[in-house]
C-alpha cells in the first residue's frame, strides 16, 4: 500500500469511529446507512461531486458552502453533515470514498454482516443469488451482504471475495491453470 492511500485511510478511520459512534450512541445507524449509501451514489455518479472533494482549487470556504448546501439537498442527517462540513475545515474531503468504506464496514460489523464481493459471468438470478448468500452465510458464519458485479470475460463462474479469502470457480482461470501446466509439460 502506498503512503497516501495509508495515510487517507487512517485519516478515514478515525473520522468514521467518531461519527460511527455518536451515531450509535444517538441511536441513528438507520440514517447513518442511508447517508452513506447517498454519499456513496454522489461519488459515483458526479464528476463534479469528485472534482469538489479532490480538487485543491476551492478554498476552505468555498468547499465548506458547496458540501453544506449538498448535505442540506440531500437530506444528510445533522451528524453527517456537521462531520462533512468539519472535513471542509481541515481540507479533508479528500478522504470521502475512503470514510465510505470504513462507516459500510463499521455500520455490518454492528449487524453481524460481512460483504461479499462477487464477479459473475452472467447476470445471476434472484434465486442464485439467495442461494448463493445462504451458502456464504454456512461458511462464515454471518449475514452475508453480497456486490454482485457482472464480468463476462470470466466465460463461466464465480469469483467470491469475503474479507481475505477468495473463491475462484471461473472458467477463465482454469484455462489459464491448464495453459501453464502445458508451458510446464512442454
Amino acid at each position: 500500500m502506498s503512503e497516501s492511500a495509508s495515510i487517507s485511510t487512517g485519516i478515514a478511520a478515525r473520522y468514521a469511529t467518531a461519527v460511527f459512534e455518536l451515531a450509535r450512541d444517538g441511536k441513528e445507524l438507520g440514517s447513518l446507512e442511508q447517508d452513506v449509501d447517498a454519499l456513496d451514489a454522489a461519488i459515483n455518479a458526479s464528476a463534479d461531486f469528485r472534482d469538489l472533494i479532490n480538487s485543491p482549487i476551492y478554498s476552505r470556504d468555498a468547499q465548506g458552502e458547496a458540501i453544506a448546501a449538498l448535505a442540506d439537498k440531500m437530506g444528510l442527517s445533522a451528524t453527517v453533515a456537521n462531520t462533512l462540513k468539519l472535513m471542509a475545515s481541515k481540507r479533508r474531503l479528500f478522504v470521502l470514498p475512503q470514510l465510505v468504506t470504513a462507516l459500510r464496514g463499521l455500520i455490518a460489523d454492528e449487524k453481524g454482516e460481512v460483504t461479499a464481493d462477487v464477479q459473475a459471468a452472467t447476470a445471476l438470478s434472484a434465486d442464485q443469488e439467495k442461494a448463493l448468500a445462504e451458502t456464504l452465510k454456512g461458511a462464515v458464519g454471518k449475514d452475508v451482504k453480497m456486490n454482485v458485479t457482472v464480468d463476462e470475460s470470466l466465460i463461466g463462474g464465480l469469483i467470491v471475495k469475503v474479507g481475505s479469502k477468495m473463491i475462484d470457480t471461473s472458467i477463465r482461470s482454469k484455462l489459464m491453470s491448464l495453459q501453464n501446466t502445458m508451458k510446464e509439460v512442454g
